[in-house]
């Protein structure tokens, strides 16, 4: 009979593992009526979807840090941008409150 699933099975995950922990871990999956397999891929996308999201992290840091060193440089780009932010925000009425 062919495999009627939406998520056709692609790989294996071998990997050792003490006994008291499979043994608890299958406790509480069965506990929740919920598959270890299933469960063990869901901790392995947020794992990778963490992993992701520091690397963004790091590089919209990475990103900041050069864009605030060349808005040091009076003539660059960046800090005419400030410039021209400084001053709708001085011609706006709501400036007081936006200003630290």
């Amino acid at each position: 009979m062919p495999r009627v699933s939406q998520h056709p099975k692609a790989d294996s995950f071998n990997f050792r593992i003490d006994p008291a922990l499979k043994a608890a871990f299958t406790q509480a999956t069965e506990a929740e009526d919920k598959p270890a397999a299933q469960v063990l891929r869901d901790f392995m996308r947020a794992y990778v979807e963490c992993r992701n999201r520091k690397a963004f992290e790091a590089e919209a840091r990475r990103q900041s840090r050069a864009a605030a060193a060349r808005a040091l440089d009076p003539q660059s780009d960046e800090a005419q941008s400030l410039r021209e932010l400084e001053s709708m925000l001085d011609e706006d009425h709501f400036a007081d409150d936006w200003k630290a």
